[in-house]
């Protein structure tokens, strides 16, 4: 047996713990540089789509009473490992999906009643951490997003907790299920499939093995088998990042090289921190910016470069120096710059380099940067920073509805008056 749990609109429920003033009211979280709409509470839902632009909904934020928060990743990051590790005590094979979701095995549980446990976790869950979350029980991953779909829809009847057990279950399950909403069938398949006359996920199990796996390849006939109650897909086990990225869209546009300079350099040292962090070394390092495709009246530009290491580093000053390479070769002036990222790329094991035969990597920097993240991990993050990083603020967005960074920063906890 199979668990998904879901936290219930994550962003909004993070606001409310330390908010307790804004349950039941409407809320809206923004995207980086708010600038559209990326997560809201049930409340909300019906007075803000999903991604609508910030700017031209303000009039609805202030006529709804829509209370508007900027994305703290910092607090969101935080809620979500705490909310884990509450559950990896429940099961020791636990796959943590996404920032608020978790497959869980249950492999061996066979004679436990299912619907007890799972309230006793969300209890568990809720009582901790504040956060609300919805399990979906079932003999297939697939089947969880299913049976964790009815449990969040029907909260009142199901208390958070539904449990497919039965092919009765199952097969009215799938029947209520859209096709559209089955997980894993994007627009592409969805148009095809309702071309042909399918339209829940129970019409999509009544196909042929044979169409489905030429139509949607061997991907669409493991989806089709899951919902049938045959387990083809296990917990993924953690595995290393085969690329690593760091991209952000700026507070506002850049014209000149300078400031394009400390970004990138910004840009590499996290990522370089990131291939350490996992022990790995990157042999290439793609460098990219980007005017504003918004802004029809400005000139546009758009430009990549990959550049090739001369040896695997994760040394922030090598990569920095390859990254600024790059940008020198594809910054061209009169452009008003609205994005840029660095990519590291054909990732190898720090343990089992490839020694050149002329020129490796300086023994000295391996040292260095081990101090540096020691440092930045003791004393705070960001606190030693590289020259061309600009000293006072590490990343530059418009959040100018940003809520304090409850659990991670010492100067911005709950103070209480008694």
């Amino acid at each position: 047996m199979y668990a998904l749990v879901d936290c219930n609109n994550f962003y909004a429920s993070c606001e409310r713990v330390f908010r307790p003033d804004l349950q039941n009211k409407p809320i809206a979280i923004l995207s980086n540089n708010d600038g559209c709409v990326i997560a809201r509470s049930n409340e909300a839902k019906r007075f803000i789509p999903m991604g609508a632009p910030a700017f031209k909904f303000e009039k609805i934020f202030k006529k709804e009473h829509i209370h508007v928060f900027s994305s703290n990743y910092a607090l969101y990051g935080d809620m979500s490992t705490r909310v884990m590790n509450i559950l990896s005590g429940f099961t020791p094979e636990i796959e943590v999906y996404s920032i608020d979701e978790a497959f869980m095995d249950f492999s061996g549980f066979e004679k436990y009643n299912f619907s007890e446990y799972g309230k006793k976790i969300r209890y568990k869950v809720t009582k901790s951490t504040g956060i609300p979350i919805s399990i979906g029980f079932a003999p297939t991953k697939a089947l969880t997003k299913v049976a964790n779909r009815i449990a969040k829809k029907f909260p009142e009847q199901t208390r958070g907790v539904y449990l497919i057990d039965s092919e009765e279950k199952r097969i009215k399950a799938l029947k209520w299920l859209k096709i559209s909403d089955v997980w894993g069938i994007g627009r592409k398949h969805t148009k095809r499939l309702k071309a042909k006359n399918i339209h829940t996920a129970y019409d999509f199990t009544r196909l042929p093995d044979a169409w489905v796996q030429k139509e949607m390849s061997v991907v669409g006939l493991r989806l089709k088998h899951e919902l049938e109650g045959k387990p083809r897909l296990g917990l993924d086990e953690i595995k290393n990042k085969k690329v690593i990225a760091t991209t952000r869209s700026f507070e506002r546009m850049y014209t000149d090289y300078e400031n394009l300079k400390e970004r990138i350099t910004t840009f590499t040292v996290s990522c370089a921190e990131k291939l350490r962090r996992q022990r790995s070394h990157c042999n290439l390092i793609m460098i990219f910016l980007h005017t504003n495709g918004h802004r029809k009246d400005l000139k546009q530009y758009s430009r990549n470069i990959v550049v090739k290491t001369e040896y695997p580093t994760n040394s922030s000053i090598d990569l920095v120096r390859y990254a600024l390479q790059g940008l020198k070769a594809i910054y061209k002036k009169g452009y008003a710059y609205k994005k840029a990222g660095v990519i590291v790329m054909e990732l190898t094991p720090e343990s089992n380099p490839q020694i050149g035969l002329f020129k490796n990597e300086d023994p000295r920097h391996k040292v260095l940067m081990q101090h540096i993240d020691h440092l930045n991990k003791s004393i705070g993050y960001q606190k030693v920073r590289f020259a061309g990083q600009d000293l006072q603020r590490m990343w530059k967005m418009n959040q100018n509805s940003l809520s304090p960074r409850y659990t991670t920063r010492l100067d911005e906890v709950i103070e209480l008056k008694v």
